[in-house]
C-alpha cells in the first residue's frame, strides 16, 4: 500500500484533503473520491479554488449551494474502484484513495508543474477534477467550468496567487510590500551595476539584520513606480519552504520567472556547501554564468570569504548596519505596519528610544535587524496586557498604546537587565559608579577608582567600539577583593551578579584545553558543544568576563585572549563569530603578590610586583590592556569592615525567619581574632562566620524553637560564643 507524498501539496490542497475525509463517515464511503474532494473545494474559504469557483458563480449566474447539493447526490449513488494508496490526516489517522482521485491528483501535479509551481495548489485540483474521464467532470462542464475556461483564472494572480515564488514589483503595485526606509547611497549603487550592460549580477555582504532584504525590497518599490533600472521589469524569490521540499524544481521554477527580471537568493552560500546535491550547485552556477535573469544574492563577509569568492561576474556590495538616525527612520517607515499587525498606537518617542537602546545594548546584532526584533517584543507585551483573555482578535483595537517604557520593559526581558538599571540616566548613572563601588569593596578605593575611570571612558565613546568596554588585569594576594570587585561591576553595569562569567585559568594549562574554550572544529571529538567561552558570551553578550589565575594558562590560550581584547571577537571551531564590544574583560593574577602584602616596602611594593607581571607576560599582551590594576593587602580596619559586610548577609537571612540577629562589638572583635591567616586577606571571613555563627545558630533554633520576632544576641563567653534571647 503506497503513501501519498504531502511533500507534493500545498497547505490549502492538504487542508481540502483533509476536509473531504470528514465527510466520508456520513455518506458510508470507505475510499476518498474526486466528489469528496470536490465538496472540500466549495466548503473551504479563502483557498484560490474557492475564489475562483465564487467568481464563475457569478458570472454564470449559478449558486455554489446547488453544485454542493448535485455533487452529495451524484456521491450518494456511486461507488469507487481503490488505488492502493492511501492519504495520511493531520490527526495522523489514514484514508484509502479511489483511483479516479489518484489519477486527478496526479493530473493537478502536471498542471502545477506547467505553470512552474513546486505544489498542487487548490486551483490546480479543481482544474483536473473538471478534466474529461473525471466523474466530476460532468458535474463543473455542466457550469461552464472547463480547462480551457479556467485557464485564464490560473494565470491571473489576483485570484490565483503563487506559492513556489513571489513577485515584488507586483506586490509592491498592489501595496502587499512592507514599507521600507530608501538606503539611498547604496541604492544608487544597486541601480548603477544594474544599469551595466554586463557584470549586472549583485552580491548584497553584510551580517544577518543589516538591511539587505530591505534594499532588493526598494528596488522593488522604485521598479513599480517606474523608475528602476533599465531592463528589469520584477524582482523574483522562491519561498523557503519550495527550497526545502524540491530545491531543484524550485530554483528551476524561480530562474524561468526571473527571465527580464532579477531573482533574490538570500543566504546564497548554502547552495555552494560541499553537502549540497550537485544538481542544486549547477542550477545556481549556471545562473551566475547567464546574463539573464540578474541574481541579487546575500552572504556574510564570513560567508562570502569561505565558499562565494571565486566566483565572477559578480558585484560586491557592503551593506553596514544602519545608525541610530537611520534606523529610526526605518522605524518610522514600520510604525503602521507594527500599529496594524499589533492593533495599537505607537507613541511619537518610541522608535527613537528603540533605536538608541538597540544600538546600546543590543549591539552584537546588526541594525535595524535587532531594533525591529525590539520593537516586535514591545509590541506583544503591550498587546498581551491589553488581552482579557487567550481569545485575542487583531481586528479590535483597544486604546492600547506603546511608549518608552514599554520599550524598557521589553528590552530588559531580552537582556537580563532590570528595566529599573536601562531607564537610568547614563550619565548619572556612570558619574557616581565609584561611591556605588565603594560600598562593596572595603579597603582597595585605589583599585575602585581605577577601574571606574577605565569604564566612564570607555562608556562615554570615547574608545574603540569593535574592542570591549574595558581589558583589565587585578593584581594582588588572595582575599583582597579582585573577583569581588569583578561582581560588583557586574551588577553595576548589567543589573545583576548573574551577568558575571568566571572561566578558572588553572583548568587551561594544556594546549588542547583551547578546544574547550573556543569548541572543537568539526570533525573533532566534543565539536557540537561548542566553547565555554564563545558560547557563554554570545548568549550572554553584557557581561563581565573574568578570568581568574591567567598566568597559569597555557601561552596558546594568552594568544586567544590577546586577539580577543585587541579585536573585540572571536571565532569558535564552528566558525561563528562571538562579539565582546559589549562585555569587560578582566583577569586575575596572584604574581608578584609577595611584594603587595609587606607593607615595609611602601610604594615600591608596586613596581616590584609589576615587573614580576613583566617577566612573565610578553609585552604585546601587556599593552593591550586598558589597566593593570594593583590590590593591596587588607588592613584591620578593612577586615573589620568587611566582616560588618558580611554578617548584615547573616542577618538578613535570620529576618527571613523571622528573627533579629545582633551581634556585640566584642563579638565582632572575637570573630577577627579567630584569623589564623591573615595573608588571605578576608577569605577565611566566610569560614569563621560559618563555623562560629551560622552554624550554632542552626543548632540553637533547633533546640530553643524561638516564636517569630525574638531578638537573638550574640556575645563572648570566655573563650567562644554565646547565643541568647533578648
Amino acid at each position: 500500500m503506497g503513501t501519498l507524498n504531502p511533500n507534493l501539496l500545498s497547505k490549502h490542497t492538504s487542508l481540502i484533503l483533509n476536509e473531504s475525509a470528514k465527510i466520508m463517515p456520513a455518506l458510508g464511503k470507505r475510499l476518498l473520491m474526486p466528489e469528496m474532494a470536490l465538496l472540500g473545494l466549495i466548503r473551504t474559504p479563502d483557498t484560490s479554488a474557492r475564489r475562483i469557483l465564487d467568481k464563475v458563480a457569478q458570472e454564470r449566474g449559478f449558486k455554489l449551494s446547488d453544485l454542493d447539493q448535485t455533487t452529495v447526490a451524484q456521491l450518494n449513488s456511486r461507488e469507487g474502484r481503490p488505488a492502493d494508496f492511501v492519504f495520511v490526516l493531520d490527526n495522523g489517522g489514514k484514508v484509502d484513495l479511489s483511483d479516479e482521485l489518484l489519477q486527478s491528483i496526479d493530473e493537478a501535479l502536471t498542471i502545477a508543474q506547467a505553470s512552474d509551481e513546486v505544489w498542487i495548489g487548490t486551483e490546480h485540483l479543481l482544474s483536473a477534477l473538471s478534466q474529461r474521464g473525471v466523474s466530476t467532470a460532468g458535474l463543473l462542464q455542466a457550469r461552464g467550468i472547463t480547462p480551457q475556461a479556467l485557464e485564464p483564472y490560473l494565470k491571473d494572480r489576483s485570484i490565483s496567487r503563487r506559492m513556489t515564488t513571489r513577485e515584488w514589483v507586483s506586490d509592491a503595485r498592489a501595496g502587499e510590500l512592507s514599507p521600507t526606509y530608501f538606503r539611498e547611497n547604496l541604492l544608487r549603487e544597486l541601480i548603477s551595476v544594474l544599469s551595466q550592460s554586463g557584470q549586472r549580477h549583485v552580491l548584497l555582504i553584510g551580517a544577518a539584520g543589516s538591511g539587505r532584504r530591505s534594499l532588493a525590497y526598494s528596488l522593488a518599490l522604485l521598479i513599480a513606480e517606474q523608475h528602476g533600472p533599465r531592463g528589469i521589469d520584477r524582482v523574483i524569490e522562491i519561498a523557503e519552504s519550495a527550497l526545502l521540499d524540491n530545491p531543484v524544481e524550485a530554483l528551476r521554477s524561480g530562474v524561468k520567472q526571473a527571465i527580464g527580471g532579477a531573482l533574490f537568493i538570500p543566504n546564497l552560500a548554502r547552495f555552494f556547501d560541499r553537502f549540497m546535491a550537485d544538481k542544486v550547485k549547477h542550477i545556481v552556477q549556471k545562473a551566475f554564468i547567464d546574463q539573464a535573469p540578474i541574481v541579487i544574492g546575500t552572504a556574510t563577509d564570513l560567508e562570502y570569504n569561505e565558499a562565494l569568492k571565486p566566483l565572477t561576474n559578480v558585484h560586491v556590495l557592503k551593506v553596514p548596519s544602519t545608525s541610530v538616525e537611520e534606523t529610526t527612520f526605518v522605524l518610522n517607515a514600520l510604525k503602521s505596519k507594527f500599529e496594524t499587525e499589533y492593533a495599537l498606537t505607537i507613541a511619537s518617542g518610541a522608535p527613537s528610544t528603540v533605536s538608541v537602546m538597540a544600538s546600546r545594548y543590543l549591539s552584537g546584532g546588526a541594525q535595524p535587524g535587532a531594533a525591529v526584533q525590539l520593537m516586535h517584543r514591545a509590541c506583544a507585551l503591550v498587546r498581551m496586557s491589553m488581552q482579557s483573555d487567550l481569545a485575542y482578535k487583531p481586528e479590535v483595537k483597544p486604546d492600547a498604546t506603546l511608549d518608552p517604557d514599554d520599550v524598557m520593559l521589553a528590552l530588559s526581558q531580552m537582556t537580563g537587565i532590570p528595566a529599573t538599571k536601562l531607564g537610568q540616566d547614563e550619565r548619572t548613572k556612570y558619574a557616581q559608579m565609584a561611591e556605588f563601588v565603594k560600598a562593596r569593596i572595603i579597603g582597595q578605593d585605589e583599585a575602585v577608582l581605577a577601574v571606574s575611570r577605565a569604564v566612564k571612558t570607555a562608556r562615554v565613546g570615547l574608545k574603540d567600539p569593535k574592542r570591549p568596554i574595558g581589558s583589565f588585569l587585578f593584581l594582588g594576594p588572595t582575599g583582597v577583593g579582585k573577583t569581588e570587585l569583578a561582581k560588583a561591576l557586574a551588577e553595576f553595569m548589567f543589573g545583576s551578579e548573574d551577568n558575571l562569567i568566571t572561566l578558572d585559568m588553572t583548568e587551561y594549562q594544556q594546549e588542547d584545553s583551547l578546544n574547550r574554550l573556543i569548541g572543537a572544529a568539526p570533525g573533532y571529538v566534543g565539536f557540537e558543544g561548542g566553547g565555554q567561552l564563545t558560547d557563554r558570551v554570545r548568549q550572554m553578550p553584557y557581561s563581565i568576563v573574568l578570568f581568574d589565575e591567567c598566568e597559569k594558562a597555557h601561552p596558546r590560550i594568552l594568544d586567544v585572549l590577546l586577539q580577543m581584547m585587541d579585536e573585540g571577537r572571536l571565532t569558535d571551531g564552528q566558525g561563528r563569530m562571538t562579539k565582546f564590544s559589549d562585555a569587560v574583560i578582566i583577569l586575575t593574577s596572584n604574581l608578584g603578590s609577595m611584594y603587595l602584602v609587606d607593607r615595609t616596602l611602601g610604594e615600591r611594593a608596586h613596581e616590584l610586583a609589576l615587573d614580576a607581571v613583566k617577566q612573565h607576560f610578553r609585552p604585546e599582551f601587556l599593552n593591550r590592556l586598558d589597566e593593570i590594576i594593583m590590590f593591596n593587602s587588607l588592613s584591620d580596619e578593612a577586615l573589620r569592615k568587611i566582616l560588618d559586610l558580611m554578617l548584615k548577609k547573616e542577618m538578613k537571612l535570620a529576618g527571613e525567619r523571622g528573627l533579629a540577629l545582633e551581634l556585640t562589638e566584642a563579638a565582632k572583635t572575637w570573630l577577627l581574632a579567630q584569623n589564623d591567616h591573615p595573608e588571605w586577606g578576608a577569605r577565611p571571613l566566610r569560614r569563621i562566620i560559618q563555623k562560629f555563627v551560622r552554624e550554632p545558630l542552626a543548632d540553637y533554633l533547633l533546640e530553643k524553637n524561638p516564636a517569630a520576632g525574638t531578638k537573638i544576641k550574640v556575645d563572648v563567653d570566655g573563650k567562644g560564643l554565646k547565643m541568647a534571647e533578648g
